[in-house]
């Protein structure tokens, strides 16, 4: 149902008060039947288009139902290798857990603004739990066209997660030269664990935004669940303006390689650019849960990664500053990652 309120689209205080002080967010815009995208979600030119978009190409679809198959494990480390981004279907997680965390994506996102807003930054009883739009409003130059509920966690879904989440890594690990993951290790892969729910509404320009801007991850691994809408896009190649499609696929989850498990494997594995475009005509949801090392964790190249002799790439850096560091600004692509190189 469309807010029974009025607003001035060319007044940004206005516009401001009712998307992020009154908790109505871009869901609340896109209900309103406004004919014309508002100035402050028109992106730049260069932010909004891509060059190529590569016809052909698919980030690998990797059936996990042989986990103990050895190649399973070398196509999972050659997809992170190669791509940062890979599919899994018969991962484990029942498919009654993603269903039930759509509907309760959709559940939360129908609710009224005055409910929503008690989540909002200012308001809710938990830094874990935020409900917020765009990326960060208070530096972007021009805002994303998504809501977003942020959570320590969704326990049935992260529960059924975690198996899959701890065999990937094992698997990742190994060609790493990391025999065995120990509680130290597992702590500083896996210490911190946070999901979003993100909510994308039918926009009246798709082509003049973006739903999520160009960035990389800062977690050690995302694990994505998608709906059928599709909008997703990877980078071919760092440098180039090449992008893929990443087709939604019934019971298949996303998996993506984070800026820190490219620091910590030396720039063998890799966290790959991607951004999410707006819909026209649909609603799109998303939940990742962002796997993560603890804030207090120093991040670097392991040491079996040097074993051989080979050269750091990046230097030791306190995790909760890097974090900081990427939410200090807008999404800017893959810059965050030089904040850990060595020059």
């Amino acid at each position: 149902m469309a807010p029974a309120i009025s607003i001035s689209l060319n007044d940004s205080t206005d516009l401001t008060d009712f998307v992020i002080n009154q908790g109505h967010g871009v869901k609340g815009l896109s209900e309103m039947g406004i004919k014309a995208l508002p100035e402050q979600y028109i992106q730049p030119l260069q932010e909004r288009v891509m060059t190529k978009i590569e016809p052909r190409e698919s980030i690998p679809v990797i059936d996990m139902s042989k986990w103990d198959d050895p190649q399973v494990a070398n196509s999972i480390c050659d997809a992170a290798e190669k791509w940062g981004f890979f599919q899994v279907v018969n991962h484990g997680v029942p498919q009654e857990v993603l269903d039930n965390v759509k509907k309760a994506t959709y559940g939360f996102f129908g609710l009224p603004a005055e409910e929503k807003r008690k989540y909002s930054k200012e308001n809710s009883p938990s830094n874990n739990v935020r409900f917020g739009t765009s990326f960060t409003p208070q530096v972007e130059k021009a805002l994303e066209w998504k809501d977003y509920l942020s959570l320590d966690e969704i326990l049935a879904y992260m529960k059924s997660s975690k198996v899959l989440i701890n065999h990937l890594l094992q698997v990742l690990m190994k060609r790493l030269n990391v025999n065995e993951i120990d509680e130290t290790k597992q702590s500083l892969l896996t210490g911190s664990v946070r999901t979003n729910i993100n909510y994308y509404p039918i926009c009246p320009n798709p082509e003049l935004t973006v739903g999520v801007g160009r960035h990389s991850d800062v977690s050690t691994l995302t694990v994505l669940l998608q709906d059928s809408v599709g909008g997703l896009y990877v980078r071919v190649n760092e440098g180039e303006d090449s992008w893929i499609h990443v087709p939604p696929i019934d019971g298949a989850i996303v998996i993506n390689i984070g800026d820190a498990l490219q620091i910590m494997s030396n720039g063998r594995y890799r966290s790959v650019e991607h951004r999410v475009t707006a819909n026209g005509s649909s609603n799109r949801i998303s939940v990742p849960i962002f796997v993560n090392p603890r804030p207090q964790d120093m991040i670097g190249p392991l040491p079996e990664t040097l074993a051989n002799g080979e050269k750091p790439i990046y230097k030791q850096v306190l995790y909760s500053d890097y974090v900081k560091h990427f939410f200090r600004k807008a999404h800017d692509g893959k810059d965050t990652v030089d904040f850990a190189k060595i020059t």
